[in-house]
């Protein structure tokens, strides 16, 4: 007799948080009704992240909201927490209904240690919940893949950017950015 593995939805590992089964500092994500453990963030990571956060800032201005490593609801058993968001801004910051695929303009993965996982496990997932963009940072290349165009679960297009070469975002199309400032030199 197989055994059935009892997927949780997002409402009952958001149920576990605040009756203290997962306690706010533990690194987690739901992914299709799974708890996974996150990796800690390293150095470079963490730099990453910031140099990226600050250029998009500098370069949308008002334009987006930019949410650092938060939640965002995929469907009603997967939860990440992708590194880097971009969203519309609202008056209310999401509080009534949370971050949604369907909110996302572009979704930023900064991979290090974990960028088998985000090509075959998360990238596969934003795609079925439609979000429209998805670059995957890969700090050990020191390159960014660009992910776009979702249909039935799969990116149409996708491309590998370097150092010197220019990238806009799909929902700022009139804005490119010098892949120079978001990625390290060697």
């Amino acid at each position: 007799m197989a055994l059935k593995v009892r997927q949780l939805t997002v409402e009952e590992y958001h149920r576990m948080g605040e009756v203290g089964i997962l306690h706010p500092e533990e690194r987690v994500e739901l992914l299709d009704g799974e708890i996974l453990q996150m990796s800690p963030i390293g150095r470079r990571h963490a730099a990453y992240v910031l140099r990226i956060v600050n250029q998009l800032k500098d370069e949308l201005g008002s334009r987006t909201f930019i949410d650092v490593q938060n939640p965002v609801v995929l469907n009603d058993y997967s939860e990440p927490q992708p590194d880097i968001v971009l969203l519309p801004p609202r008056e209310d910051f999401y509080i009534e209904t949370g971050v949604l695929a369907s909110d996302v303009y572009l979704v930023v993965e900064v991979s290090d240690t974990t960028l088998e996982f985000d090509v075959t496990e998360k990238l596969p997932r934003y795609a079925l919940a439609e979000i429209p963009e998805v670059w995957i940072v890969d700090t050990n290349a020191n390159r960014i893949e660009v992910y776009r165009n979702p249909i039935d679960g799969k990116y149409q297009s996708s491309q590998i950017l370097n150092r010197g070469d220019r990238l806009s975002i799909l929902a700022f199309s009139n804005r490119e950015i010098e892949l120079n400032t978001l990625l390290f030199e060697g």
